[in-house]
């Protein structure tokens, strides 16, 4: 009875966390392209994309870490 709340939030959390990986990894590679596809990239577009690709593999195993437990 206690526990059917935590496992719902739980399940909840995940479901948000997967579709924000999903919306970081789809972030990432439009920058990738972008770059790909420019002759002479700036600096900043190159950190724009470094960022994108941090946040998008510091998800993923924030998911791999709780789709273990």
């Amino acid at each position: 009875m206690f526990f059917r709340k935590k496992d719902r939030l739980k399940k909840q959390f995940d479901a948000k966390l997967m579709d924000t990986t999903e919306e970081c990894k789809n972030r990432w590679a439009k920058q990738k392209s972008l770059v790909d596809k420019s002759v002479d990239p700036s600096e900043e577009v190159i950190c724009q994309l470094r960022l994108a690709e941090a946040k998008y593999l510091f998800l993923l195993r924030e998911v791999r870490t709780r789709m273990k437990k």
